[in-house]
């Protein structure tokens, strides 16, 4: 049989690693945060535009060829 008296449960165990670097998860969310602020560049709202019309093409080019069967 084995000795399970030594186990340890998480909460009795060791800190977890932000015990040891408090200042990590605020800088973390910092971060987060300004990127959630940042604008969207134009350039790429340029291009999901043109995704878009591409899909919307595509979809319609594919209704066009079931109308004319």
């Amino acid at each position: 049989m084995t000795d399970n008296s030594k186990k340890v449960t998480v909460s009795e165990g060791l800190p977890g690693m932000a015990a040891f670097h408090p200042g990590v998860s605020a800088q973390l969310r910092e971060f987060y945060q300004s990127v959630q602020e940042e604008g969207i560049p134009q350039r790429f709202l340029e291009l999901l535009e043109r995704l878009d019309m591409a899909e919307r093409r595509a979809e319609e080019g594919i209704q066009n060829r079931e109308v004319a069967r």
